[in-house]
């Protein structure tokens, strides 16, 4: 079985991803050896997948796609006001919440660009890296779930994996680093 990794790093959990990933866990979730190395456009996410990539000698890939949702209408906003921005884009998906890209059109955009690099790269180990809601619109889209921040991680610093070949999902989110160690 071949699968796909794709992780969610915040910038204080990028030094210790290092020895967290792609390595066998105690939990039974083996990788393997990684072929190819996939980020969003976005600086964390080339930083992040520069660590994992190192780990293999291969080079970071950029796929423009994988970008987190646009929010450039709001730009930045305090947590806890982005956590209720956060929760409203989730929870209307068909909208577009204060200017922001709406969640149906983001998890359309994430799953074309994985399915592209998908047929560049069929058959081997592959890791995406990205940032927050990107993942999980695709954990949606490949549970056959509506969108939902409920299958959002729990908390910063989490991977899930699944089948390249039928889009299973072979296991939800777990975290790289313990909670106490994630610094928002």
């Amino acid at each position: 079985m071949v699968d796909l990794v794709l992780i969610d790093l915040h910038e204080p959990t990028l030094p210790r991803a290092a020895p967290k990933i792609p390595r066998p866990r105690s939990d039974g979730y083996n990788p393997g050896k990684l072929s190819a190395v996939w980020a969003s456009t976005e600086t964390k996410a080339i930083e992040a997948a520069g660590i994992l990539a190192a780990q293999f000698s291969l080079p970071v890939l950029v796929h423009h796609g994988l970008h987190e949702n646009d929010r450039s209408a709001t730009g930045f906003l305090p947590p806890p006001e982005f956590d209720r921005m956060a929760d409203a884009f989730f929870a209307r998906p068909d909208e577009s919440v204060r200017g922001w890209e709406r969640a149906v059109d983001a998890q359309a955009r994430v799953a074309t660009a994985v399915d592209d690099i998908l047929q560049r790269f069929s058959g081997e180990n592959i890791a995406f890296i990205s940032h927050g809601g990107v993942g999980t619109l695709l954990l949606c889209k490949y549970l056959g779930i509506p969108i939902s921040r409920t299958a959002d991680q729990p908390f910063q610093g989490h991977f899930w994996a699944f089948d390249v070949a039928t889009r299973r999902v072979l296991h939800r989110w777990r975290e790289i680093a313990p909670q106490e160690m994630v610094v928002s």
